[in-house]
């Protein structure tokens, strides 16, 4: 089989691999179907890492796909050879503290699909999986848009975990794809009024014509002042979707107290701040979002519903041959990008 192989920083090229194969009888085969390009999949092509996991080359990254399926194990009973499914790109135990208390998320023995020092990527022609992570998507449901049930689901996971009341008022920092995911899930989740920031002005219009009351660069305008005029009060929950120390200060002046933050962006430095006298005053909650936790289903449903739209994400399309250069044009925001898909099969 092909597979995109990482080589070196900002290098990748195309390698002929054997064919994977089932080795459990819980194991499911797929022919990778789309594939979305995540940023933290560009950390390591651009960088080598993201904190502690390093990539040793080569290496294959990817966690975004749909896939058919092709063979399933014996033990795999939900899914038969042609069906069309999205993938959860973690594998988890089931048998460690983690997942019995219902937190497979954080599995002792989590592998998830393209870390390094876990499991490699879906940037290949098949890949196997547990027949657990695959769920089979409907037949009016596109493969990009079951590639996107990943982050889309990272977004509801967020949502959920701020534990939303319907008329909460709420910013999201940050209108790449993990924002706007979070900004279409909050909307049905009990949302009133959604503020939405970003310093690429494309991305702010973006989410203005597609579910947020108001949305700004904050490059361009002092987006704190802005949202404490319209809400004198402060807002009840911030989801901080940039992974910025600028972002997290300025989430930290838009909160009421009882306020919630939540950390969902990923740093590029090893350490941030608050300040402690407003967060201790206002008795603000921090709460960090790990990737999500079961809810793949609730997120389909929602697109399946039409209560939830991702195509308007979806802005540039590429063959897997061509797969260097969506990474190259995610890397440098070229093109007015938000979501670059790759497509093997379909």
């Amino acid at each position: 089989m092909r597979a995109i192989q990482l080589t070196g920083i900002d290098q990748m090229e195309m390698t002929e691999r054997p064919d994977p194969k089932i080795e459990k009888d819980n194991q499911v085969l797929l022919r990778v179907a789309s594939i979305g390009v995540c940023g933290s999949d560009v950390h390591y092509y651009e960088t080598g890492k993201i904190g502690s996991q390093v990539v040793q080359y080569p290496f294959v990254v990817g966690h975004e796909c749909s896939a058919f399926v092709e063979e399933i194990g014996s033990a795999v009973k939900h899914l038969k050879p042609g069906d069309r499914v999205t993938v959860d790109p973690a594998s988890f135990c089931l048998e460690c503290d983690q997942c019995k208390a219902g937190r497979f998320h954080t599995c002792r023995n989590l592998t998830f699909l393209g870390c390094p020092g876990q499991a490699e990527g879906c940037l290949t022609d098949f890949i196997v999986m547990p027949g657990r992570s695959c769920y089979k998507i409907p037949d009016a449901m596109t493969l990009d848009q079951g590639a996107l049930l990943e982050p889309l689901s990272i977004g509801y996971y967020a949502v959920k975990l701020s534990e939303p009341k319907p008329g909460e008022k709420i910013a999201i920092l940050g209108a790449g794809p993990i924002g706007l995911s979070v900004m279409v899930c909050a909307r049905p989740l009990g949302a009133a009024k959604i503020y939405v920031t970003d310093i690429r002005a494309y991305r702010a219009e973006l989410a203005a014509g597609h579910g947020a009351d108001w949305a700004a660069n904050p490059e361009k305008v002092d987006i704190v002042e802005e949202i404490r005029r319209m809400e004198p009060n402060g807002l009840d929950t911030v989801y901080e979707c940039a992974g910025q120390q600028e972002t997290i200060d300025q989430a930290m002046r838009m909160l009421k107290p009882g306020g919630k933050l939540m950390l969902i962006g990923i740093p590029r430095s090893d350490r941030i701040s608050f300040p402690i006298d407003q967060a201790r005053r206002r008795e603000v909650r921090i709460q960090n979002v790990r990737r999500q936790n079961e809810c793949v289903e609730d997120a389909m449903k929602l697109v399946a519903e039409r209560q939830a739209d991702v195509d308007f994400m979806i802005t540039h399309h590429f063959m897997f041959e061509e797969t260097q250069k969506a990474f190259d044009l995610v890397e440098h925001y070229e093109d007015a990008v938000v979501k670059a898909m790759i497509h093997i099969a379909g």
